[in-house]
């Protein structure tokens, strides 16, 4: 059986990908996830194009805001599972 380097570079690669998160990735992560549980995210566009005018709209809602779950423990959650830690910084929404 002849070796393949790029069969065992993907396996490594996935194994590195199962570990933990940085802190400050899973911060902007659980930050982000902890503001969609305060309250419905959205945005709306509108300009004008050689087609005329365009608009758009968008509106998120999560599990976790329908669900009534605390932004702060949202956080908190996330981060320990991204990172097998607590959170190392206090979130901010």
């Amino acid at each position: 059986m002849r070796p393949r380097p790029h069969l065992a570079l993907a396996v490594l690669t996935l194994l590195a990908a199962c570990g933990p998160m940085s802190p400050e990735r899973a911060y902007q992560t659980c930050s982000e996830r902890a503001r969609a549980a305060a309250g419905p995210t959205g945005s709306i566009g509108v300009g004008v194009g050689s087609g005329g005018p365009t608009a758009r709209l968008e509106v998120g809602i999560t599990s976790d805001y329908l669900a009534g779950r605390d932004p702060q423990l949202v956080y908190d959650r996330c981060f320990r599972q991204l990172t097998g830690a607590g959170p190392t910084r206090p979130l901010i929404l």
